[in-house]
């Protein structure tokens, strides 16, 4: 049994064939459906955080696939709180076929699946977010018909997006770049593991102050909220230290002329993102949340199929 909770557990090999999977039942999907392969599963989705892309993309994948979702939400688990993450876990691995959670802490991800006996997925912590990642990845396969050697500028904050970014970037050998204002860096943990990573893949990593300078030729630029979710005390600070920060036309024009526009959403229009770019011919934002969709089938895929 393997879980899906970082992109570094798995191969270069294991995330480029997951990624073939993705456009397969993708296209089988839009030619009229996908085999109902899992018959009689279910997927618990325990939830710290509200989400619209992780809740209705991963119950849609079941869906799709023959299986069922079941929503579990803050109040009725209480996950550490009401009820030990030991306990929850080896509760929920008697009833389901796997988890997915979305959480705050990293650790409570780490231990659900120490004491699960079913596979655990990563929906999102305040470290990383795999899922996402995958679906960036299927998403410029798409765009550009390939990944290696492509140029990837992040603009904005080192969060948990940009750490699944670099690492997906390590792996499948995109140059990555990010450009953020002092004090908001990748943690340089991660760097240090990325760069080590892209030795294997000759992926260049960088980091920069200038996000004009950054996106100088890009072919992807990737931008996301400035105040995540718990950090709504820091907004008004992170407005202004991040307000250089904008993905706005001019930024766009630096990048390469097929470049594309990636924001994992909710975006704030006007803030990290222009109306002019989300809406403009280089986004990609809309495919980019489909292809969650997809690129989940892929990852449960791998977990539960026999």
């Amino acid at each position: 049994m393997r879980d899906f909770i970082a992109l570094t557990d798995y191969s270069s090999a294991e995330l480029k064939e997951m990624l073939e999977l993705a456009v397969q039942l993708k296209q089988e999907r839009n030619e009229g459906g996908n085999k109902p392969l899992f018959a009689g599963k279910v997927l618990a989705m325990v939830f710290q955080k509200p989400s619209l892309r992780t809740r209705v993309s991963f119950d849609m994948a079941m869906r799709h696939l023959g299986g069922d979702a079941l929503y579990l939400s803050p109040a009725e688990i209480g996950l550490g709180k009401r009820e030990s993450i030991a306990d929850v876990s080896r509760v929920l691995s008697g009833y389901v076929d796997a988890v997915m959670a979305r959480v705050f802490e990293h650790e409570h991800i780490l231990k659900l699946a120490e004491y699960s006996s079913v596979p655990i997925i990563n929906g999102l912590s305040d470290f990383n977010h795999p899922c996402q990642a995958m679906a960036d990845m299927l998403t410029i396969l798409e765009s550009h018909n390939n990944l290696k050697d492509l140029r990837m500028t992040f603009i904005g904050d080192g969060n948990n997006v940009a750490v699944s970014l670099v690492f997906a970037c390590a792996k499948l050998g995109i140059h990555f770049t990010i450009a953020s204002p002092e004090g908001y860096d990748l943690p340089q943990v991660v760097v240090k593991e990325a760069e080590d990573l892209a030795v294997a893949t000759g992926s260049n990593i960088q980091q920069n102050r200038d996000p004009f300078a950054a996106v100088e030729g890009a072919d992807v630029i990737y931008t996301d909220t400035w105040t995540s979710m718990g950090q709504e005390d820091e907004a008004q600070k992170r407005r202004e230290v991040f307000a250089t920060y904008q993905v706005n036309e001019k930024l766009v024009d630096l990048a390469a002329k097929d470049t594309i526009v990636m924001h994992c959403l909710p975006a704030h229009r006007g803030e990290e993102i222009t109306d002019e770019v989300a809406d403009g011919p280089h986004s990609v934002l809309f495919q980019q949340a489909e292809n969650r969709l997809h690129a989940q089938k892929a990852i449960l895929v791998k977990l539960l199929s026999s």
